[in-house]
């Protein structure tokens, strides 16, 4: 990368854009590639690039009606519904200006994953989305929306949208700028194969998702706890001698969710989860020669429990990068834990990986260890999870408290059963990444030799 770049003032493209990380070299060569293919403007595809609903607060949210798309659904080229909240119809009508659907594409405008793109799924038909998504309906006439949302997961795509990054303060997207964006034309049969993909993508993370859900509602049943909700209460009394015993003071603690739920699962012999589980604490011992597979907690996708990593040089770990993995042991968050981290370290952290001290790391194998993933991850595992939380704005557990979890004894045969039902969960989730990553390939083929070469490509 060159150290210095000399911009002629007739380059400077407008008054606002005249700072220096705008006219990278290496950007810039992609800037020119996509002209020469006389790339349209994204704008051109599109029916309208606007903001999403400002000033919507929380109140608003139900569990039935529209899908809001806010930033946490943008995790993946096909938005991630699993956490997702609504709004009551009457509230959507009032802001019918800013509705989407299926097949629209949504940006991630401000934020820790500003510039993130996803393409809203099939299994709804409408959508709205917050103030911090900009959300673009794309006129079906002019281009099929899967191939703009894989164009802009290739190099092509993201390069230009970590350009237009603002980067004075917080970093942000204009609206101005999104619509500005280059994509390059394609024939109406590379677009059609691109669909296909998205779609044997989508088909995919949906069995995906039903595969886990099946693993999840087997356990619940086998303890009698399919129905259950977790129910604040709003007034109880402890004793002194229960506080004293707990060494806590705080009212939290002492919700009878917990003792409700402790009560249940007593009648399933329940052991304490180090009986069944060690924890690893092996530090890991760093050779700057090498990279390393790092895992933070924001690897750990809290809607599916897949944990992925980020590959760095030893200069750019952070100082809690401390534990050292193999891959196949579980993972747990003891930082706000209530969200679900909790996975699988992939098998090929084999040779270096390493994960961050905020993680408990116990070394289980299988059927127990998928077992205790669907326990922990349940609403059963993660109101006992909730309840040592100590901090209020950051919440966290100790290592003890984990290790302390009770477990209930379940038949071997629904372990395994629960074991192989997360299993195929997961290889179908690794086939709807292949697809798009097979997609995304296709297109940059296409614009760096041809479509012909991109189609032999797909088959």
């Amino acid at each position: 990368m060159a150290i210095c770049n000399v911009i002629q003032r007739s380059q400077l493209e407008g008054s606002l854009r005249i700072e220096a990380e705008f006219y990278k070299p290496e950007d810039l060569s992609i800037v020119d590639k996509l002209r020469s293919l006389r790339s349209k403007e994204f704008n051109y595809y599109c029916v309208f690039v606007k903001k999403g609903i400002f000033d919507l607060p929380p109140t608003n949210y139900s569990d039935v009606g529209i899908p809001l798309i806010r930033t946490t659904e943008i995790k993946s080229l096909i938005a991630d519904l699993s956490s997702v909240v609504r709004i009551p119809l009457s509230v959507h009508n009032n802001n019918i200006k800013t509705q989407l659907e299926a097949g629209d594409i949504v940006f991630t405008k401000i934020g820790a994953n500003i510039g993130d793109v996803s393409i809203l799924p099939s299994s709804e038909k409408f959508y709205n989305f917050s103030q911090n998504v900009a959300g673009a309906k794309i006129n079906h006439n002019r281009v099929h929306p899967q191939y703009l949302a894989c164009f802009f997961s290739t190099r092509y795509g993201k390069s230009q949208i970590k350009r237009i990054q603002m980067l004075s303060g917080q970093g942000k997207l204009e609206l101005i700028d999104i619509k500005k964006l280059l994509v390059p034309p394609a024939t109406d049969s590379l677009q059609k194969k691109i669909a296909e993909l998205y779609d044997a993508a989508e088909n995919s993370l949906l069995n995906s998702k039903r595969l886990y859900t099946q693993a999840e509602q087997l356990l619940l049943s086998e303890l009698g706890l399919q129905d259950w909700k977790p129910q604040h209460t709003l007034t109880y009394v402890r004793n002194y001698s229960q506080a004293a015993r707990a060494r806590r003071m705080d009212a939290e603690h002492f919700q009878p969710k917990y003792a409700e739920i402790v009560e249940h699962i007593s009648a399933h012999q329940p052991q304490r989860l180090s009986k069944l589980a060690t924890q690893t604490i092996e530090t890991i011992r760093f050779d700057s020669s090498k990279t390393y597979r790092y895992i933070e907690i924001s690897d750990v996708n809290t809607s599916n429990g897949e944990v992925g990593y980020t590959e760095r040089e030893v200069k750019d770990l952070p100082p809690n990068a401390k534990i050292k993995v193999k891959g196949g042991e579980l993972i747990v968050s003891k930082v706000r834990p209530t969200r679900g981290a909790i996975g699988i370290v992939p098998d090929d952290c084999q040779d270096n990986g390493v994960c961050s001290s905020a993680f408990v790391v116990l070394d289980v194998a299988p059927p127990v260890r998928e077992f205790l993933q669907v326990y922990l991850r349940s609403t059963i595992g993660r109101a006992l999870l909730e309840q040592p939380c100590k901090g209020t704005s950051y919440p966290t557990i100790e290592d003890a408290d984990v290790r302390a979890l009770p477990i209930p004894t379940i038949a071997i045969q629904t372990q395994e059963r629960i074991s192989e039902l997360v299993s195929r969960s997961h290889l179908a989730r690794q086939e709807a990444k292949a697809l798009l990553e097979k997609a995304k390939r296709a297109v940059e083929i296409a614009i760096e030799e041809n479509e012909e070469r991109a189609m032999e490509f797909i088959g």
